[in-house]
């Protein structure tokens, strides 16, 4: 099951990082159909916020057709966001460990760390267009 995870310093309105989160599961392989979220309830006693946004989150993963929610019973997944691209992910991620341990040596916070990423990240995804 997922454990969300609020980010205030991200400017990103906290129902969204929910949405966020489970998308980003759903394409890592993390949550498969049937898997249940957990429920409004268990959200808001570990989080500290309002049922609302929960539920607003839930609402939108339902519009998108990610998950339904069974009355009674919970939310479940009912599509999953993982292609082919998935067998490579752990080559990769063991990349980027690698590189995350290089910069932590390099002396970079946490924060630098992803202003690193994030732009080279951007000038990349730029360059490809281009």
């Amino acid at each position: 099951m997922i454990e969300f995870h609020l980010d205030g310093r991200s400017g990103v309105s906290p129902y969204l990082q929910l949405v966020q989160q489970v998308r980003q599961a759903l394409r890592l392989g993390l949550l498969r159909e049937g898997d249940q979220l957990p429920t409004v309830k268990e959200v808001v006693a570990r989080l500290a916020i309002n049922p609302n946004t929960v539920l607003k989150a839930y609402r939108e993963l339902e519009h998108e057709g990610l998950v339904a929610p069974r009355p009674g019973v919970g939310t479940f997944v009912t599509r999953t966001l993982t292609d082919a691209s998935l067998a490579a992910h752990g080559p990769l991620r063991q990349d980027l460990r690698r590189w995350l341990a290089a910069a932590r040596r390099a002396g970079l916070d946490e924060e630098s760390i992803e202003a690193l990423f994030m732009t080279t990240f951007r000038s990349a995804t730029e360059e490809e267009i281009i």
